[in-house]
């Protein structure tokens, strides 16, 4: 890491450091409203303070868990409230401050009206449309429970997977971030083919249905 970013990785670590648990939550919380703050800069560095001891591995894994899901509904909220049009219009103007284009709301916005809600779950597990994912779904108005749901499944698994690494890798937990740079490309692989077994599967499930009730009758 270099410039910026070893400036916003040192006042990470002041803040968890000085605030434990809490700086877990506030930082991801944040890093999920302003998408800049990446959060492999985060959990790997908390797994590796409770990898010392410090803090709980379970304590840091709630922490960045809430952090994720409140900071979540924030975007949610932002997206029900303002709507389509008036998200646009504050991505077009200030968008470049949290380098966020409207083209990259777009692209979240195509995930979700093609895959529906179930890449509100996935999209958390990946870094190109993971917090952006909230804002569409919102703005579609998704039911906030089955919202939550999906969000914080996904928000643990991610806040769990980043957090374990960095207690496992210990001093070197910033190699996570040389591994997310692959991840990105794999993740996208990994849920196209999960999204198509599913899709086969409620298809074969449904024809057996139908072929049960044809021999019923």
């Amino acid at each position: 890491m270099s410039g910026l970013l070893d400036q916003l990785a040192t006042f990470i670590q002041d803040l968890i450091m000085a605030l434990g648990y809490p700086g877990v939550g506030l930082i991801m919380l944040v890093e999920n409203v302003f998408p800049p703050i990446p959060s492999e800069l985060v959990m790997p560095f908390a797994g590796f303070v409770a990898g010392q001891g410090e803090l709980s591995f379970v304590g840091v894994w709630v922490a960045g868990t809430l952090g994720s899901v409140l900071g979540a509904l924030v975007l949610y909220y932002i997206g029900m409230v303002l709507g389509d049009t008036i998200v646009r219009r504050l991505l077009r103007r200030y968008g470049k401050w949290i380098t966020v284009s409207e083209a990259d709301y777009d692209r979240a916005l195509k995930f979700f009206e093609k895959y529906g809600a179930g890449i509100v779950f996935f999209g958390r597990l990946l870094p190109l449309v993971r917090s952006l994912i909230s804002l569409p779904a919102g703005a579609q108005k998704m039911p906030l429970p089955k919202f939550l749901i999906y969000t914080t499944l996904g928000s643990a698994i991610w806040s769990g997977l980043l957090g374990y690494a960095g207690m496992l890798l210990g001093e070197n937990w910033e190699e996570v971030t040389l591994f997310i740079e692959q991840y990105q490309e794999l993740t996208v692989i990994v849920i196209a083919v999960t999204l198509i077994i599913v899709m086969l599967w409620m298809i074969n499930r449904g024809l057996r249905n139908r072929s049960d009730y044809a021999d019923a009758e």
